[in-house]
C-alpha cells in the first residue's frame, strides 16, 4: 500500500471515528460562522468549569481574535491584530485556567473589507 493512500485511509477512519464519537453526545460546544462587515463583531459563550479552548478562522485579511471571562480579555489570548487563525486554551492542568465562570470567545472585523469567520468553544470533557 502506497503512502498516500495508507495516510488516506488513516484519515479517513480519524474522521469516521470522530463522527461516530460525537453522534450519541449530548454537547453543547458553542461553534458558528458569521460574514462580518468592517466593525462587526461576533462571539460565542458558554461556562468552564476547570478548562476550555477557543478556535478562530477568519477569511481575507482576517479578524481580531479575543477570550473573555466576565467581560474581561483573559491575559494572553488576544490575537496581535489581524490574524486568519487563532487558538486560545486555558487548563487547570496546565495552571493557565482563571477561574470557573462563562467564557467568551469573540471575533471583531477591525478590516476594511467583509471577513468570514469561524469559531469554537469547548470547555471541560468535550476536548
Amino acid at each position: 500500500m502506497s503512502r498516500k493512500i495508507a495516510a488516506a485511509a488513516i484519515t479517513a477512519t480519524g474522521i469516521a471515528a470522530l463522527v461516530l464519537a460525537g453522534a450519541g453526545s449530548a454537547s453543547a460546544m458553542q461553534s458558528g460562522y458569521r460574514i462580518l462587515s468592517p466593525g462587526q463583531q461576533y462571539c460565542v459563550s458558554q461556562y468552564a468549569a476547570y478548562q476550555v479552548r477557543a478556535d478562530g478562522f477568519a477569511t481575507g485579511q482576517g479578524a481580531k481574535f479575543k477570550l473573555q471571562l466576565g467581560g474581561t480579555t483573559v491575559t494572553g489570548t488576544a490575537s496581535p491584530g489581524l490574524v486568519t487563525n487563532w487558538a486560545a486554551e486555558l487548563r487547570t492542568a496546565y495552571g493557565t485556567f482563571h477561574a470557573p465562570g462563562t467564557y467568551t470567545a469573540c471575533a471583531t472585523n477591525n478590516g476594511t473589507t467583509n471577513t468570514t469567520v469561524q469559531m469554537q468553544l469547548k470547555t471541560d470533557g468535550e476536548f
